[in-house]
């Protein structure tokens, strides 16, 4: 048997008993929680998710067209330079890091999971939009520069840095337009933002791909793969991270200094990221891997030290806000320990899972994003960033937690499997 996790979940032998909660409504609110009755409801029924209202259904049926029509036409662009072969295989050779960048941006959002719709839309946005208007003006600007007899290569790194994280950032700003209630903070912003810049980065490089693959055969394509799709798949993702972190202390703050500067700072640095680094490119192998230990590799780290300052953030603000609602009789004090632990919440589900089977498992993980999601919710609250019917809602998403744990509580006098 394994040591007792740092929630104190899962429980051993009979499940804990649970309460209605007491009439103490959690502070800062100073009406008195209501109490909840007993409901009585079938075991191991999953909760059903609110449904799209048709307006929302057809616009969303809008943007998917709309992501579509500039897909096929970056598709198309890039085919006439490279032609079939040259766009199948950079195709292939794209698809290559994209499922490895996703996963590392996913294992960051792992405290409350955004919604696959919003996901997406970040990452349809990168690959199509972004990269259409991308297209268009940096061509448009070599054009200008090649005509007026300056060199074409300047708009690499000044023109392009700007058009790009501009036409990336878009992405997390329709993320906040779409779904406020979804965007809690800097986590969320650097998901979304990596998410554009994944797809971003994906279809410029079938064009790079492509591109070289006619120009300089298979041996030209496999160094350029090493280059762009080794050592630096993350470039794209990590530049664009700086808006998401920017707009994520933005939604977060009540400061009016801090909503406007932060997103615009944010914007600045990957701009000037960006324009360094295609600037090392221009120089040569020596200048790439250059730009790639001194530039590249810092800003990696870097990222990498915020998001996980930003996510061991979150952890702390889940705990300290659930231990309230637990003293108030919605949460017992165990459950809000397991909710503030990644390692208790995967041991609670496997718990659940192993004594009840799927369902209760699935049950369990939404009890853990419904907890997740009204921590964040009372952050807002507190912070005066909150909707004006935040209260409604916390108490919505409280009573669906007191649903949800009837498919992973034990009746009384079940016996459970221990911890392994």
């Amino acid at each position: 048997m394994n040591a007792p996790t740092p929630g104190g979940w899962p429980p051993h032998g009979p499940g804990p008993q649970f309460h209605p909660p007491a009439t103490q409504w959690p502070q800062p609110d100073p009406e008195p929680l209501p109490v909840v009755p007993v409901l009585e409801q079938p075991r191991f029924i999953a909760p059903k998710r609110p449904g799209q209202s048709p307006l929302k259904a057809l616009g969303w049926v809008c943007i998917w067209l709309f992501f579509a029509v500039s897909g096929l036409l970056t598709i198309l662009a890039i085919a006439l330079e490279t032609g079939v072969t040259g766009l199948v295989v950079g195709l292939v050779l794209a698809t290559l890091p994209v499922a490895v960048v996703v996963s590392v941006f996913l294992w960051l959002d792992r405290h409350e999971r955004e919604p696959w719709s919003l996901l997406l839309f970040a990452f349809g946005w990168g690959a199509s939009v972004a990269t259409l208007i991308s297209l268009i003006l940096n061509t448009a600007s070599t054009a200008v520069l090649q005509q007026s007899g300056g060199d074409p290569n300047i708009a690499m790194f000044t023109i392009a840095p700007i058009v790009e994280e501009s036409t990336k950032g878009l992405a997390v700003l329709g993320v906040l337009l779409l779904r406020r209630r979804e965007f809690d903070g800097v986590v969320d912003g650097i998901v979304y933002a990596g998410m554009a810049g994944i797809g971003f980065a994906f279809v410029e490089n079938v064009l790079y791909f492509g591109r070289t693959f006619v120009e300089a055969g298979g041996g030209g394509v496999a160094a350029v793969f090493v280059m762009r799709g080794v050592f630096s798949p993350f470039a794209h993702p990590l530049f664009t991270m700086a808006i998401g972190i920017g707009i994520g202390l933005a939604v977060s703050r009540r400061s009016t200094a801090t909503k406007i500067l932060a997103p615009i700072g944010g914007w600045l640095v990957a701009v000037v990221l960006h324009a360094a680094w295609n600037g090392s490119t221009l120089l040569g192998i020596q200048g790439f891997f250059g730009g790639y230990v001194f530039l590249q590799v810092p800003i990696f780290v870097a990222a990498v030290a915020i998001a996980l300052l930003a996510r061991r953030r979150e952890a702390r603000l889940i705990s300290r806000h659930l231990h309230v609602y637990a003293s108030s009789g919605w949460l017992t004090q165990a459950e809000a320990g397991m909710l503030s632990s990644l390692t208790a919440r995967r041991q609670a589900r496997d718990w659940a899972g192993r004594n009840f089977g799927p369902p209760a498992r699935n049950a369990m993980r939404d009890f853990q994003e419904l907890g997740s999601e009204v921590a964040f919710l009372r952050e807002r609250m507190v912070h005066g960033t909150a909707p004006p019917d935040a209260r409604q809602t916390e108490l919505q998403m409280l009573e669906g937690m007191w649903l949800l744990r009837q498919s992973f509580t034990p009746p009384s006098g079940y016996e459970v499997a221990a911890i392994r």
